[in-house]
């Protein structure tokens, strides 16, 4: 099979050959049609894998190729996706509780295992979910990270319809943010720098927009009665805790992004209105499919540049660049 792999910490990607892997009990081989390239696809470059040669991609659709001894809810034909979650132990106290993804021995594809940069990948069962008919392998494929990082944050961040939720940014998971949080029936800010971007964020479903440049984000979340949750999409501290004043009492700032620098929280200025920051990570296989189901649903699409496998250097370049619109698929054919 055709890949992409990184040989050894530090190393560029190399365009390979390998043989097409081994299906061990309770896997499954699938046959990758997109990967997307996720930030995250850093990590293998800077020594996090667990062993080299490792190909990258943790965001991936494509179909059942062959299924492993004991498999038996997947069959040869059906469409699914693998995303960051790899599958899980089923033994640690996590896995009893049933929170897999934050299982010990929990499973990263394209790290711990090889990801979506090639023609083939195995993952097991408990990895996969079923890509609804409605999405194109393109589409889904963003949905299995980006996608379920920010659907998970929004459904399990205390919100209910009606209540004011504010997307931190418009970037990779804040397009995706301001969609879902629309479709799930909150009223919805969308925060970013520039008046320009105002329409694309009322087209995405926003109902206010607010200029991060212009305006005092706190003062008009506050002048909105205040947010339930911000979901913090960006990378850039000072802009997460500047949300902080435009809580309204419990509200919750939910943090996606992952700062250089350590965020400056007042101790004082969250415990008077009883106000939280948390930190959330992607999800499970079950919750990657009920993203897919729901972005099916409602019509909650990834706005995509697609590469050919063969120029996942090119995409990987260009979604580092912070110029693309705004996730970068490889598609395999």
């Amino acid at each position: 099979m055709r890949a992409v792999q990184i040989p050894a910490p530090g190393e560029s990607f190399e365009a390979v050959e390998r043989d097409v892997p081994d299906v061990p009990r309770g896997h499954v081989l699938v046959r990758v049609a997109a990967s997307g390239i996720c930030h995250s696809d850093t990590m293998p470059g800077a020594g996090l894998a667990s062993s080299y040669p490792r190909i990258p991609g943790h965001e991936i659709a494509g179909t059942v190729e062959t299924v492993g001894q004991g498999v038996e809810q997947w069959k040869p034909g059906q469409r699914v996706g693998v995303g960051w979650f790899g599958g899980a132990c089923f033994v640690c106290d996590a896995c009893r509780d049933g929170d897999f993804i934050s299982c010990r021995a929990g499973k990263v594809t394209g790290l711990t295992s090889d990801g979506g940069y090639a023609e083939f990948v195995v993952a097991p069962a408990d990895a996969l979910a079923a890509v609804p008919d409605a999405l194109s392998d393109a589409e889904a494929a963003p949905l299995m990270c980006a996608g379920v990082t920010t659907f998970n944050g929004l459904r399990n961040s205390g919100a209910r319809p009606g209540d004011v939720v504010a997307v931190l940014g418009l970037g990779g998971l804040g397009h995706l943010g301001v969609q879902f949080a629309s479709r799930m029936g909150f009223e919805t800010v969308a925060i970013a720098r520039g008046a320009e971007k105002e329409q694309f964020a009322r087209e995405l479903g926003a109902h206010h927009y607010i200029d991060s440049t212009a305006d005092d984000v706190a003062g008009a979340l506050s002048a909105l009665g205040g947010a339930s949750v911000v979901l913090a999409t960006v990378t850039d501290a000072a802009a997460m805790t500047a949300t902080i004043g435009g809580l309204a009492p419990r509200g919750k700032l939910v943090v996606l992004g992952v700062p250089h620098d350590p965020l400056a929280v007042s101790a004082g200025a969250i415990v008077g209105g009883s106000q939280s920051v948390a930190g959330h990570a992607s999800g499970s296989a079950k919750d990657s499919e009920d993203t897919l189901r729901f972005a099916a649903l409602t019509r909650v699409r990834p706005l995509i540049e697609e590469y050919p496998l063969e120029k996942a250097a090119d995409g990987f370049d260009r979604m580092m660049s912070g110029e693309a619109r705004f996730r970068v698929v490889l598609t395999v054919e």
